[in-house]
């Protein structure tokens, strides 16, 4: 089952007023398998929302994209899903940090980073193959290949676990990459001023206490990376 390919990675998303970018607008991707990158490559996003009765949210949350969509999940009782399951609309961000950037003022000090921005309303995913689907691409996203050796859901847990889908026809990205922007008469000052590159990185695997000494540790983990 493939859970990022799609028949539509090539070509730009269309840009809307809410995607475009306004400040430093070179910075701006709107290349679909550029935002897909970004997006396959992230682990946590971010979505906020206004609730029916007034207030803002921002949850954080993990999902998974399967062509151009992106699934997220949770308990029905949850106050996010309860609040998109109505169509309200939302804005879910996604950032990888890629390194720090140190001028020689304090001004012209930044972060290189990627992020996208994507602008939709959610469904409520209803098709049983679909919500497997759905589940499969948010499992694989943050662990590829753990879903074909772990216990499948039950129909218990199905049913007690909401799925939606969100479509991939509004975003955006923005990328900063580089070294620092400093002024020129900045440039003599006995400053040091470069990047400080940041990358995720996992530690060594720490089994469970109940585990049985013959399960070695999956190969997935000991070569995990974003």
């Amino acid at each position: 089952m493939t859970t990022k390919d799609s028949v539509n990675a090539g070509g730009s998303i269309a840009v809307t007023e809410r995607t475009r970018l306004n400040r430093i607008p070179k910075r701006g991707v709107y290349e679909r398998a550029e935002i897909y990158k970004i997006l396959d490559e992230a682990m946590i996003c971010h979505i906020g929302f206004a609730g029916p009765h007034g207030g803002v949210a921002v949850i954080p949350t993990i999902y998974g994209r399967k062509d151009d969509y992106i699934y997220i999940h949770g308990a029905p009782a949850s106050r996010m899903l309860k609040n998109l399951e109505l169509g309200v609309e939302l804005c879910l961000t996604a950032t990888i940090l890629d390194g720090l950037v140190l001028a020689r003022s304090a001004f012209h000090h930044s972060m290189n980073y990627r992020s996208v921005v994507v602008f939709a309303k959610a469904t409520l995913v209803t098709d049983e193959t679909e919500k497997w689907q759905g589940l499969y691409a948010i499992s694989e996203h943050v662990v590829p290949g753990r879903w074909q050796e772990v216990r499948e859901p039950n129909e218990t847990e199905l049913n007690g676990t909401s799925v939606l889908r969100l479509p991939l026809e509004e975003a955006s990205a923005k990328v900063r990459t580089g070294p620092p922007a400093d002024d020129a008469e900045d440039m003599d000052l006995p400053v040091w001023a470069g990047e400080l590159p940041i990358k995720l990185q996992s530690l060594a695997p720490k089994a469970d206490a109940h585990l049985a000494e013959n399960i070695p540790v999956p190969g997935y983990l000991i070569n995990y990376s974003r």
